[in-house]
């Protein structure tokens, strides 16, 4: 009797320090409990790898005008004319955008964030593409006087 009752608790010891230490290793690194839902919450998820890209058109003096004509055509639909936003996609002058890096923004224009209703844009020529986040860059944030 003595060998049995040894031998169950050297099975359900080890069992229990397990246990006991899985619940101490939760309390301290609690799981996120939710999720950031934010309309801004994908600038965050651009990989390392378009992280590295430059905007080739950073020091291109026309890059902001033709941006603004693309910008016109292709976005302010949602994103207001004044890239406001409104009621189809949130403002672009936001502080999440405007501290976006150009990588980041021309990420999320190539990628697009489909289940929020932003089409992907990765048909529209690159040139193009970095020619609206430079006119993107240029836009003041919001509540911030004038460059």
């Amino acid at each position: 009797m003595t060998k049995i009752m040894t031998g169950a608790l050297m099975t359900v010891l080890p069992l229990l320090v397990l246990t006991v230490l899985l619940a101490g290793a939760q309390e301290e690194n609690p799981s996120p409990s939710k999720k950031d839902n934010s309309v801004y919450a994908e600038l965050a998820k651009a990989p390392k790898k378009a992280l590295a890209r430059r905007n080739p058109l950073e020091v291109d003096p026309d890059a902001v005008a033709a941006g603004a004509k693309l910008f016109a055509l292709h976005c302010a639909e949602c994103h207001g004319e004044m890239a406001e936003g409104g009621r189809k996609a949130p403002s672009l002058l936001a502080d999440p955008v405007q501290q976006a890096t150009p990588r980041t923004l021309f990420w999320i224009l190539t990628n697009g964030v489909v289940r929020r209703g932003m089409p992907v844009w990765s048909k529209l020529p690159e040139p193009q593409r970095w020619q609206i986040v430079s006119y993107v860059k240029s836009l003041t944030p919001a509540g911030k006087p004038p460059k």
